[in-house]
């Protein structure tokens, strides 16, 4: 076997890649006139080749049919956000009941808060993880103040000084000192910085036996990680289209919500036409009934160009078969992180890996610090046509997708961080 560090050896890993044809099915953006090594889905997926064709078939069910496309063609509109239910169901371990695909991930985490996050007596609280992605910040103690409550509602665990990651013992600690106080459990099921994939299972079962709504925002674990939602007594879950799952830039969101919960009339919840009862929806009657699953939770009619996009790649999901994606996307991973690894060893630890080396604890992602000359390293490697993203203050995050990159692409990353690293140091 030739050496780990060579392109020789990565050739043969894609030799016996039975997913590497997948990667055909996309479009590769260039850099400098040649296919760019794109390490970015963990922030926009890319674009599938069959997302033109799906769109302009809407598009002649548009112009062939006006309104009446909402109950002609391949994909009847009136109907469009069903035809996702059972393959986003399958990618997040629910039941089809339990998914829906609507709007942006804040605008449901709002949405699903008005439902679930019911404060009142001595148990008013919201733990999540300290330095989440701001928007899920904001979200939080707008949601408090919402509330009439300050940001002293507001329990945060915050990550290690040491390593920046999350501390699972100092949650499950926090839930049970303070889980009567506790109202809400939110926390990012990966980390948006640094890429550590929380134990989703044991937080919620810690949070459940404590009596607390548990809600999971996962925009950087949908299409990317193994989750049970259904299994595991999720509350509610959110999660954005637009990363692992390829839905184009500002794609819509879904939404989880446990079976538990449906079918209750008198739940709070913010109410739209589109989430009433489908037999009698176009009556137009005064008063909502709600449809008896997640669909519930919709406000309004599904936005079906902005939607096309995801269904070509989950189209794409369903024949590579999820579990076979991520056993690639482990070999691609650990492969990453082997020759980062090494790296580090040849140069005096000049390169460092934020995201954890045990596998059951991470995605894709790797988070790469180069202290002192990060922004530098980083726009070297861009210059050579590595496409990865960079978090300040010193964040360098990466991330093999296994349905278009190739382990060629990660050691094309590897090589430029290499020369980077031997330039500089």
């Amino acid at each position: 076997m030739p050496p780990l560090f060579s392109l020789e050896h990565a050739r043969q890993l894609d030799a016996s890649d039975t997913l590497g044809t997948f990667r055909a099915q996309f479009l590769m953006p260039l850099v400098n006139g040649k296919p760019a090594h794109y390490f970015t889905g963990n922030s926009l997926g890319l674009q599938a080749r069959r997302v033109k064709t799906i769109i302009e078939e809407e598009l002649s069910n548009w112009a062939e049919n006006g309104v009446e496309g909402h109950v002609k063609g391949p994909r009847p509109w009136v109907r469009y956000h069903e035809f996702f239910n059972e393959a986003m169901a399958r990618l997040v371990g629910a039941l089809p009941q339990e998914v829906v695909l609507m709007n942006g991930l804040t605008t449901n985490l709002h949405l699903m808060m008005v439902s679930f996050y019911r404060p009142q007596g001595k148990r008013t609280k919201i733990l999540c993880e300290g330095k989440a992605f701001p928007s899920d910040q904001y979200a939080l103690k707008s949601q408090l103040r919402f509330h009439g409550l300050d940001e002293s509602h507001l329990v945060e665990i915050l990550p290690n000084e040491e390593d920046e990651l999350l501390n699972e013992e100092k949650i499950l600690r926090t839930i049970a000192e303070q889980g009567e106080e506790i109202a809400l459990l939110m926390m990012g099921g990966v980390n948006y910085y640094t890429g550590q994939k929380l134990d989703m299972k044991r937080i919620t079962a810690a949070a459940k036996d404590k009596g607390i709504v548990v809600g999971w925002d996962l925009a950087h674990a949908a299409g990317n990680v193994n989750l049970a939602l259904h299994e595991w007594g999720v509350d509610f879950a959110a999660w954005c289209g637009y990363k692992y799952l390829n839905a184009g830039p500002g794609g819509v969101s879904g939404v989880f919500v446990h079976e538990k919960h449906h079918g209750k009339k008198d739940i709070p919840r913010f109410e739209g036409w589109w989430g009433h009862d489908k037999e009698s929806r176009f009556e137009m009657p005064e008063v909502f009934e709600p449809i008896p699953t997640a669909e519930a939770w919709q406000l309004s009619n599904a936005p079906v160009f902005s939607m096309a996009p995801l269904l070509a790649s989950l189209q794409l999901f369903e024949e590579a078969g999820f579990e076979k994606l991520l056993l690639k996307a482990g070999r691609l991973t650990q492969y990453l992180y082997d020759l980062i690894s090494q790296l580090a060893r040849e140069h005096d630890n000049a390169i460092k890996i934020l995201t954890p080396a045990d596998a059951a604890q991470r995605g894709c992602q790797l988070s790469l610090v180069v202290p002192g000359i990060g922004k530098t390293v980083f726009r070297e490697i861009s210059a050579k046509g590595v496409i990865a993203d960079w978090r300040e203050p010193d964040v360098i995050r990466v991330a093999p997708v296994p349905l278009y990159n190739s382990f060629s692409d990660v050691y094309y990353l590897a090589k430029g961080l290499k020369e980077s690293l031997v330039k500089h140091l």
